[in-house]
């Protein structure tokens, strides 16, 4: 069937091979979102696909809060929180608190805040599906490595809340949940990583499609196989 799907930061790697997969499935209704919409070449990749773009710049409260207002009335069924950074800031002596913001801002709070703000419209959707991309590296139980401070700490921060939105808003049908996307070659992860983006996507993609009241709260990767904590 048929679904509107929201993806943030969807104009380059996993989202917008997402965003691909998932125009060509069932011929979903896709929105991405854009930090800079008159980027052209990541305007014209979303254009392409027939998805549309929204501006949404997800580390700024005010640009999240207008993102609701546009959208304000119309169903979305799934939000795929996907936006996110990583830090060079790998040791103790490295850290700043401006840094350690950045990178909370964008990773955690920025999901909670566009879930917030688009609740209305997820409320309305049929499915009320809500899946936040983490990382393995927020793993507590899997860290003997140290390293990669405000990122490790920002996926795990992420991954903390939400549990809380997925206990929260199951009475009311929504099922959320966390997912590894694997080690992907996009500029985050670098060329060496073993998975494409169009692989990471497709797995993702099912995810999405299997996505029921079960897998609610949980931290999968992105095979679907759960992660420890």
């Amino acid at each position: 069937m048929a679904q509107t799907i929201l993806i943030t930061g969807a104009g380059r790697g996993i989202g917008l091979a997402l965003a691909h997969i998932l125009t060509h499935r069932e011929a979903h209704t896709v929105i991405g979102t854009l930090r800079n919409p008159k980027d052209a070449q990541q305007a014209d990749a979303l254009k392409a696909l027939g998805a549309e773009i929204e501006s949404l710049d997800v580390s700024d409260d005010a640009s999240i809060a207008a993102l609701g207002e546009r959208l304000k009335g119309r169903p979305i069924d799934v939000l795929v929180n996907n936006a996110g950074v990583s830090s060079t800031q790998s040791r103790l002596a490295d850290l700043t608190g401006e840094e350690l913001r950045r990178v909370f801002q964008i990773n955690a709070f920025a999901p909670m805040l566009v879930t917030r703000a688009l609740m209305p419209s997820l409320r309305a959707g049929t499915r009320k599906v809500v899946m936040n991309i983490s990382s393995q590296l927020g793993s507590i139980a899997n860290n003997r490595g140290g390293s990669s401070y405000p990122y490790r700490a920002s996926k795990s921060a992420l991954n903390q809340l939400t549990r809380s939105q997925s206990a929260e808003l199951a009475p009311d049908g929504f099922t959320c949940f966390i997912v590894h996307p694997g080690w992907v070659k996009t500029d985050m992860g670098g060329p060496g990583a073993p998975l494409s983006p169009e692989d990471s996507a497709a797995a993702l993609a099912d995810r999405l499609e299997k996505a029921e009241p079960e897998i609610n709260g949980k931290f999968l990767n992105y095979d679907g196989k759960e992660i420890a904590w």
